[in-house]
């Protein structure tokens, strides 16, 4: 026969301590999925709360207002493009060019699917240009962060002015980013990674003629 302390301590633990932690996921998950569809502005508390299945007490008890979740959405979504970004940059070791090469095809596959609505940070920065805002400082943290990475891996391919490739490569994504919500499945986003390789042979130890 079972020793009864031993079957108590593997039961779980009560509904009501895990309860906060399912909570806090679910409203994570919903205003996830409504921001990026919909926009920030555009989803109202109540929304989120009526379709998380939760309460407002419990929303506020984990972020202090809507500013505030929106900022925790966009920084999920910040971690998130970096996962996919680092794990392009580990399968080349090495190779920069190969790097944001498979970087960028992945995103212009991305971008050609239906109800594809670009960039959840880039349209956070839209909608926010106060820069003292919460959303708007985890998202101009992000591109920042993306123009310093792209010129620096633009400096180890050799280029002849890294700053200038770097900041192409940044206006060619933000571009994908746009050009995939207007014109979605064949449209320009999929020539992303040819025009992208084109951009970085033509700088690579070449300079622009004198006019």
């Amino acid at each position: 026969m079972p020793d009864k302390a031993n079957v108590k301590s593997r039961r779980a633990p009560p509904a009501s301590a895990e309860r906060p932690t399912r909570a806090v996921d679910r409203i994570r998950q919903t205003a996830r999925e409504l921001f990026y569809r919909e926009g920030i502005r555009a989803v109202g508390v109540e929304e989120i709360v009526s379709r998380a299945g939760v309460t407002k007490p419990s929303l506020y008890r984990s972020f202090s207002s809507k500013d505030e979740l929106a900022a925790a959405y966009l920084r999920d979504y910040d971690a998130e493009f970096w996962r996919y970004f680092d794990e392009a940059v580990a399968a080349h070791p090495g190779k920069p060019r190969a790097q944001l090469l498979q970087f960028l095809e992945r995103l212009a596959r991305r971008a050609l699917v239906a109800n594809y609505r670009g960039c959840g940070l880039t349209n956070a920065a839209v909608e926010y240009p106060e820069a003292d805002h919460p959303a708007r400082r985890v998202a101009e943290a992000n591109k920042r962060e993306l123009r310093r990475r792209l010129v620096g891996m633009a400096t180890e391919m050799g280029a002849a002015a890294p700053a200038v490739l770097g900041d192409g490569l940044l206006l060619l994504i933000e571009g994908a980013y746009v050009s995939g919500q207007l014109f979605g499945e064949g449209g320009p986003a999929g020539a992303l990674p040819e025009v992208a390789d084109r951009l970085i042979e033509a700088s690579l130890g070449r300079k622009p003629a004198r006019r």
